[in-house]
Protein backbone atom coordinates (compact mmCIF):
# COMPACT_ATOMS: atom_id res chain seq x y z
CA UNK A 1 0.00 0.00 0.00
CA UNK A 2 3.17 2.85 0.80
CA UNK A 3 4.47 1.70 -2.46
CA UNK A 4 0.91 2.62 -4.11
CA UNK A 5 1.31 5.86 -2.03
CA UNK A 6 4.75 6.71 -3.36
CA UNK A 7 3.90 5.83 -7.26
CA UNK A 8 1.19 8.28 -7.27
CA UNK A 9 3.11 11.05 -5.09
CA UNK A 10 5.88 10.61 -8.18
CA UNK A 11 3.47 10.69 -10.44
CA UNK A 12 2.29 14.00 -9.31
CA UNK A 13 5.27 15.50 -8.69
CA UNK A 14 6.32 15.16 -12.32
CA UNK A 15 3.22 16.52 -13.36
CA UNK A 16 3.52 19.93 -11.49
CA UNK A 17 7.15 20.04 -12.60
CA UNK A 18 6.43 19.26 -16.40
CA UNK A 19 3.40 22.38 -15.92
CA UNK A 20 6.13 24.61 -14.17
CA UNK A 21 8.69 24.24 -16.67
CA UNK A 22 6.32 25.29 -19.34
CA UNK A 23 4.64 28.36 -17.55
CA UNK A 24 8.81 29.26 -17.49
CA UNK A 25 9.54 28.61 -21.46
CA UNK A 26 8.32 32.39 -21.84
CA UNK A 27 10.99 33.21 -19.68
CA UNK A 28 14.16 31.17 -20.14
CA UNK A 29 13.69 30.22 -23.64
CA UNK A 30 15.14 26.80 -24.90
CA UNK A 31 16.10 24.70 -21.49
CA UNK A 32 14.26 27.06 -19.21
CA UNK A 33 12.84 23.01 -18.54
CA UNK A 34 15.99 22.59 -17.03
CA UNK A 35 17.23 25.70 -15.69
CA UNK A 36 14.61 28.16 -16.02
CA UNK A 37 16.83 31.96 -16.01
CA UNK A 38 15.34 35.49 -16.05
CA UNK A 39 17.44 36.18 -18.79
CA UNK A 40 17.07 34.49 -22.15
CA UNK A 41 20.22 32.57 -22.11
CA UNK A 42 20.26 31.77 -26.68
CA UNK A 43 18.77 35.09 -27.41
CA UNK A 44 19.84 34.05 -31.30
CA UNK A 45 16.92 31.90 -31.13
CA UNK A 46 13.95 33.90 -29.57
CA UNK A 47 12.18 36.52 -31.64
CA UNK A 48 9.56 37.28 -29.07
CA UNK A 49 8.21 36.79 -25.90
CA UNK A 50 5.82 34.12 -26.46
CA UNK A 51 8.62 31.60 -27.30
CA UNK A 52 10.75 30.14 -29.59
CA UNK A 53 10.30 31.39 -32.87
CA UNK A 54 12.73 29.21 -35.18
CA UNK A 55 11.89 28.04 -38.91
CA UNK A 56 10.03 24.99 -39.36
CA UNK A 57 12.58 22.20 -40.47
CA UNK A 58 9.46 20.41 -42.58
CA UNK A 59 8.30 23.96 -44.20
CA UNK A 60 10.01 23.73 -47.95
CA UNK A 61 14.10 23.86 -46.73
CA UNK A 62 14.08 26.75 -44.47
CA UNK A 63 18.01 26.37 -44.72
CA UNK A 64 18.43 26.91 -48.10
CA UNK A 65 15.97 29.74 -48.99
CA UNK A 66 15.92 31.47 -45.85
CA UNK A 67 19.05 31.74 -44.44
CA UNK A 68 18.50 35.18 -42.00
CA UNK A 69 16.00 32.84 -39.99
CA UNK A 70 18.53 29.85 -39.34
CA UNK A 71 19.55 31.08 -35.47
CA UNK A 72 18.65 35.09 -37.13
CA UNK A 73 22.40 35.03 -38.02
CA UNK A 74 23.79 36.56 -40.92
CA UNK A 75 27.02 34.52 -40.44
CA UNK A 76 25.39 31.46 -41.78
CA UNK A 77 24.03 32.61 -44.86
CA UNK A 78 27.32 31.69 -46.78
CA UNK A 79 27.14 28.19 -45.31
CA UNK A 80 23.71 27.60 -46.35
CA UNK A 81 22.25 28.87 -48.83
CA UNK A 82 22.41 27.26 -52.24
CA UNK A 83 19.65 28.80 -54.40
CA UNK A 84 21.40 29.43 -57.47
CA UNK A 85 21.86 26.24 -58.92
CA UNK A 86 25.01 25.87 -61.59
CA UNK A 87 23.77 25.93 -65.08
CA UNK A 88 23.07 22.72 -67.02
CA UNK A 89 25.43 21.91 -70.01
CA UNK A 90 23.78 21.21 -73.37
CA UNK A 91 25.19 18.40 -74.53
CA UNK A 92 23.03 17.17 -77.46
CA UNK A 93 26.07 15.06 -79.05
CA UNK A 94 26.79 13.28 -75.60
CA UNK A 95 27.34 9.55 -77.70
CA UNK A 96 29.88 11.43 -79.96
CA UNK A 97 31.47 13.26 -77.32
CA UNK A 98 31.73 10.32 -75.61
CA UNK A 99 33.50 8.18 -78.26
CA UNK A 100 35.81 10.81 -78.73
CA UNK A 101 36.82 11.28 -75.15
CA UNK A 102 37.80 7.35 -75.45
CA UNK A 103 39.76 8.00 -78.32
CA UNK A 104 41.85 11.08 -76.95
CA UNK A 105 42.07 8.36 -73.70
CA UNK A 106 43.66 5.71 -76.01
CA UNK A 107 45.93 8.70 -77.76
CA UNK A 108 46.95 9.74 -74.39
CA UNK A 109 47.92 6.53 -73.11
CA UNK A 110 49.38 5.33 -75.89
CA UNK A 111 51.07 8.16 -77.55
CA UNK A 112 51.05 11.52 -75.54
CA UNK A 113 52.29 9.69 -72.10
CA UNK A 114 55.15 7.88 -73.96
CA UNK A 115 56.39 10.62 -76.11
CA UNK A 116 56.13 13.10 -73.09
CA UNK A 117 57.99 10.12 -70.40
CA UNK A 118 60.44 10.17 -72.97
CA UNK A 119 61.08 14.07 -73.78
CA UNK A 120 60.97 14.45 -69.99
CA UNK A 121 64.07 11.58 -69.29
CA UNK A 122 65.74 13.51 -71.90
CA UNK A 123 65.56 16.89 -70.82
CA UNK A 124 65.99 18.23 -67.73
CA UNK A 125 62.63 20.08 -65.72
CA UNK A 126 64.45 23.65 -66.15
CA UNK A 127 65.27 23.27 -69.75
CA UNK A 128 61.78 22.61 -70.08
CA UNK A 129 60.82 25.65 -68.46
CA UNK A 130 63.02 27.69 -70.23
CA UNK A 131 61.38 25.96 -73.60
CA UNK A 132 58.15 26.48 -72.32
CA UNK A 133 58.71 30.43 -71.37
CA UNK A 134 59.91 30.56 -75.15
CA UNK A 135 56.79 29.49 -76.47
CA UNK A 136 54.50 31.56 -74.49
CA UNK A 137 56.41 34.53 -74.73
CA UNK A 138 55.89 33.79 -78.61
CA UNK A 139 51.79 33.85 -77.71
CA UNK A 140 52.04 37.13 -76.54
CA UNK A 141 50.12 38.88 -79.28
CA UNK A 142 47.06 36.84 -78.59
CA UNK A 143 46.97 37.52 -74.98
CA UNK A 144 47.71 41.17 -76.36
CA UNK A 145 45.28 41.62 -78.66
CA UNK A 146 41.98 40.03 -76.42
CA UNK A 147 43.21 41.88 -73.33
CA UNK A 148 42.50 44.83 -75.85
CA UNK A 149 39.29 43.58 -76.77
CA UNK A 150 38.04 43.19 -73.01
CA UNK A 151 38.64 46.57 -72.18
CA UNK A 152 41.63 45.09 -70.17
CA UNK A 153 44.10 47.75 -71.15
CA UNK A 154 46.54 47.83 -67.92
CA UNK A 155 46.77 43.72 -68.52
CA UNK A 156 47.76 44.68 -72.17
CA UNK A 157 50.07 47.03 -70.95
CA UNK A 158 51.57 44.39 -68.79
CA UNK A 159 51.55 41.82 -71.47
CA UNK A 160 53.59 44.06 -73.91
CA UNK A 161 55.96 45.00 -71.54
CA UNK A 162 56.43 41.39 -70.19
CA UNK A 163 56.88 40.55 -74.07
CA UNK A 164 59.48 43.59 -74.40
CA UNK A 165 61.72 42.36 -71.38
CA UNK A 166 61.69 39.02 -72.07
CA UNK A 167 62.61 39.19 -75.61
CA UNK A 168 65.55 40.95 -74.66
CA UNK A 169 66.72 40.80 -71.27
CA UNK A 170 65.53 36.82 -71.33
CA UNK A 171 67.14 35.84 -74.49
CA UNK A 172 64.33 35.85 -76.83
CA UNK A 173 61.74 34.29 -74.16
CA UNK A 174 63.64 31.84 -72.57
CA UNK A 175 64.07 33.50 -69.25
CA UNK A 176 61.05 35.27 -67.11
CA UNK A 177 63.28 38.78 -66.21
CA UNK A 178 59.52 40.31 -66.46
CA UNK A 179 58.40 38.22 -63.25
CA UNK A 180 62.00 37.41 -61.56
CA UNK A 181 63.49 41.14 -61.67
CA UNK A 182 60.05 43.31 -62.22
CA UNK A 183 57.48 41.53 -60.51
CA UNK A 184 55.34 41.50 -63.76
CA UNK A 185 53.20 38.41 -63.23
CA UNK A 186 51.71 36.95 -66.51
CA UNK A 187 47.90 37.94 -67.99
CA UNK A 188 46.54 35.68 -69.59
CA UNK A 189 43.70 35.76 -72.45
CA UNK A 190 42.05 34.17 -75.12
CA UNK A 191 39.36 34.88 -77.77
CA UNK A 192 36.83 32.48 -76.70
CA UNK A 193 37.27 34.09 -73.06
CA UNK A 194 36.81 37.31 -75.09
CA UNK A 195 33.60 36.37 -76.80
CA UNK A 196 32.25 35.14 -73.31
CA UNK A 197 33.05 38.78 -72.01
CA UNK A 198 30.61 40.18 -74.96
CA UNK A 199 27.78 38.01 -73.55
CA UNK A 200 28.08 34.75 -76.29
CA UNK A 201 27.08 32.12 -75.06
CA UNK A 202 28.85 28.61 -74.55
CA UNK A 203 26.46 27.01 -77.25
CA UNK A 204 26.82 23.14 -77.10
CA UNK A 205 29.49 21.04 -75.58
CA UNK A 206 32.18 19.30 -77.45
CA UNK A 207 34.83 17.12 -77.27
CA UNK A 208 37.30 17.31 -80.05
CA UNK A 209 40.06 15.06 -81.06
CA UNK A 210 43.63 15.33 -79.70
CA UNK A 211 42.59 18.57 -77.58
CA UNK A 212 39.89 17.58 -75.10
CA UNK A 213 36.89 19.58 -74.00
CA UNK A 214 35.42 22.78 -75.78
CA UNK A 215 32.41 24.50 -76.61
CA UNK A 216 31.16 26.06 -80.18
CA UNK A 217 32.54 29.24 -78.78
CA UNK A 218 35.93 28.40 -77.45
CA UNK A 219 36.54 26.52 -80.46
CA UNK A 220 35.49 29.99 -82.71
CA UNK A 221 37.97 30.96 -80.71
CA UNK A 222 40.82 28.81 -80.28
CA UNK A 223 40.64 29.32 -84.41
CA UNK A 224 40.65 33.05 -84.51
CA UNK A 225 43.76 32.56 -81.50
CA UNK A 226 45.59 30.51 -84.18
CA UNK A 227 45.41 33.69 -86.55
CA UNK A 228 46.66 35.68 -83.85
CA UNK A 229 49.76 33.69 -83.62
CA UNK A 230 52.61 35.04 -85.32
CA UNK A 231 54.47 31.64 -86.04
CA UNK A 232 52.04 30.76 -89.07
CA UNK A 233 53.09 34.24 -90.95
CA UNK A 234 56.77 33.93 -90.58
CA UNK A 235 57.41 30.02 -91.19
CA UNK A 236 54.86 29.24 -94.37
CA UNK A 237 55.78 25.60 -93.75
CA UNK A 238 52.65 23.48 -92.95
CA UNK A 239 54.84 20.95 -91.54
CA UNK A 240 57.02 23.11 -89.41
CA UNK A 241 53.61 24.46 -87.58
CA UNK A 242 52.29 21.14 -86.93
CA UNK A 243 56.14 20.63 -85.47
CA UNK A 244 55.72 23.51 -83.25
CA UNK A 245 52.30 22.69 -82.19
CA UNK A 246 53.14 18.85 -81.14
CA UNK A 247 56.10 20.08 -79.61
CA UNK A 248 54.56 22.70 -77.26
CA UNK A 249 51.34 20.13 -75.96
CA UNK A 250 54.14 18.03 -75.29
CA UNK A 251 56.32 20.43 -74.20
CA UNK A 252 53.24 21.79 -71.76
CA UNK A 253 52.18 18.38 -70.76
CA UNK A 254 55.93 17.21 -69.48
CA UNK A 255 55.68 20.53 -67.30
CA UNK A 256 52.16 20.48 -65.98
CA UNK A 257 50.84 17.83 -63.28
CA UNK A 258 48.82 14.66 -63.78
CA UNK A 259 45.52 16.07 -63.65
CA UNK A 260 43.83 13.79 -66.05
CA UNK A 261 44.94 10.92 -64.95
CA UNK A 262 43.94 11.73 -61.19
CA UNK A 263 40.74 13.08 -62.45
CA UNK A 264 40.42 9.31 -63.87
CA UNK A 265 41.43 7.86 -60.83
CA UNK A 266 38.63 10.18 -58.28
CA UNK A 267 35.97 10.01 -60.89
CA UNK A 268 32.88 7.87 -61.81
CA UNK A 269 32.40 8.93 -64.64
CA UNK A 270 35.60 10.77 -66.23
CA UNK A 271 33.57 12.49 -69.11
CA UNK A 272 31.41 14.29 -67.39
CA UNK A 273 34.00 14.89 -64.54
CA UNK A 274 36.19 16.15 -67.35
CA UNK A 275 33.22 18.51 -68.97
CA UNK A 276 32.04 19.72 -65.28
CA UNK A 277 36.09 20.25 -65.06
CA UNK A 278 36.02 22.55 -68.13
CA UNK A 279 32.79 24.28 -68.00
CA UNK A 280 33.74 25.51 -64.11
CA UNK A 281 37.04 26.89 -65.04
CA UNK A 282 35.94 28.59 -68.40
CA UNK A 283 33.08 30.22 -66.25
CA UNK A 284 35.77 31.25 -63.93
CA UNK A 285 37.64 32.76 -66.18
CA UNK A 286 34.72 34.79 -67.83
CA UNK A 287 32.67 35.68 -64.95
CA UNK A 288 34.59 35.87 -62.06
Amino acid sequence: MRAVHSIVLLVLLSVLHTASGKADTAVGGIGAEVDPMPVNPYPDLLDDEDGVNAPDLLDEAPLLNEPDQLLGDPIFEDDFTFTEYPPEIYDPLEPLNRAMFVFNDKVYFWVLKPTKNAYSYILPSDIRRSIGNAFSNLAAPIRLLNNVLQGRFEDAGVVLSRFAINSTLGVFGFGDPAYVDFDLEPRSADLGQTLGKWKIGDGFYLCLPFLGPSNVRDTVGFVGDIYMHPVPYFSQNFTFDMTYLVTSRVNLLSISPDVYEELKRISLDPYVAARQGYYDYRRSIIEP
